[in-house]
């Protein structure tokens, strides 16, 4: 049951009427808990609350289904003003986002064009951007364009899965760069050809990359709600004398806010991923299919 209710998800997400309807009738059912809200006010107000407990952020203004240069174009403009926005309020918060929804399917150049826009942007007013890793058929393409740019730029990131076989490659291949990583576990559908089946490999997976990405000296971001994952990366730095100051744990809005504050409240860093925008349908779509808890939240505001 649970593995058709995640596949049934993943699917909706995908899919391009239920992201028009999802539109129509706005944050409801639910998606408030993870999204922020629609406007970039609402985000700055979100992320506001959350530098008052001492937790800091990270917005993204969602966006899905980009294939037009214009699409491509306001996307940009959305991660522009939402840096200009962080700065002007004073908060503590990064800029994530995704290179699909700056052109990347349709034109690398035209992606490249809004990446270096947004960090030029970034850079005046002393920011860090965080590229999200997207699907496996992305991947390669998402390295090599980091890659590229991290030849001008030093205040860019990027996100590698553990789900994904090639990874741990892929972690060897960026120490050289001295890489700002989030490690995630990795949430799309994926072949059984690329990544791994079994919750177990993933989660051995997982340990090995925050070990090796950690006793590369490279900063860390652990993203992840998992109580062995956060108690194996505190125990390995303890153990190994890593500063609290070189990795930070990141979670998502809405999600452990108990552990987020704890976490807190023991002296690390703590990082909450803040998406906001009217493109919201996908990303709450994969939310409920990483957990099946979520649905249960959501069902139950069906009869609120």
């Amino acid at each position: 049951m649970e593995t058709m209710l995640r596949n049934l998800f993943q699917a909706l997400g995908k899919s391009h009427s239920a992201n028009r309807m999802a539109k129509k009738y706005g944050l409801r059912f639910g998606a408030a808990r993870f999204v922020a809200g629609e406007s970039i006010r609402q985000a700055i107000e979100a992320v506001r609350k959350l530098n008052e407990d001492g937790r800091m952020a990270t917005l993204d203004h969602l966006g899905e289904f980009v294939y037009s240069e214009e699409e491509a174009l306001q996307s940009a403009d959305m991660c522009v003003q939402t840096l200009d926005a962080i700065a002007q309020a004073g908060v503590v918060s990064n800029l994530s986002l995704k290179m699909t929804s700056l052109g990347l399917d349709s034109s690398r150049e035209l992606c490249m064009r809004n990446m270096r826009r947004i960090l030029d942007r970034a850079r005046e007013h002393g920011n860090f951007v965080r590229i999200d890793m997207e699907d496996y058929a992305h991947c390669q393409t998402s390295l090599d364009i980091y890659r590229e740019l991290r030849r001008d730029y030093d205040n860019v990131g990027i996100v590698l899965q553990a789900y994904l076989f090639r990874t741990r490659q892929d972690i060897q291949d960026m120490n050289g760069l001295r890489a700002n990583l989030r490690l995630v576990k990795g949430a799309y559908k994926e072949s059984i050809e690329v990544a791994y089946a079994s919750k177990k490999d993933v989660d051995e997976n997982y340990k090995a990359m925050i070990r090796e990405h950690m006793e590369n000296g490279n900063y860390a971001a652990v993203a992840s709600h998992d109580e062995a994952v956060v108690s194996f990366t505190k125990q390995f730095a303890a153990e190994r004398g890593i500063a609290s100051d070189r990795f930070e744990f990141q979670m998502l809005y809405g999600i452990c806010e108990e552990m987020q504050k704890r976490l807190v409240q023991e002296g690390y860093r703590v990082r909450v991923y803040v998406p906001y925008g009217i493109d919201w349908f996908g990303y709450f779509m994969r939310r409920l299919a990483e957990r099946p808890a979520n649905v249960w939240f959501v069902l139950k505001n069906l009869f609120k």
